[in-house]
């Protein structure tokens, strides 16, 4: 549905101003291509964020064990 938009978005784009649309789709890769570091900086971040919290509630989690009898 979200590429069905973005189409949508720009054709109607393309009929108000065209070059932009088309400097517009000529320059998406080029932005696709800057971002992919920073996703893998974002997914990193996350991965180390989730660690922090399964460290964080370990002890809990055990105690918790050890009290229903596991």
């Amino acid at each position: 549905m979200k590429v069905v938009i973005l189409f949508i978005g720009w054709c109607i784009l393309f009929v108000l101003c065209w070059p932009v649309a088309l400097l517009a789709l000529l320059l998406f890769p080029l932005v696709w291509l800057l971002s992919l570091p920073l996703r893998l900086i974002g997914i990193s971040v996350e991965a180390v964020f989730a660690l922090l919290k399964a460290i964080l509630f370990l002890p809990a989690r055990i105690l918790g064990a050890i009290r229903r009898g596991g």
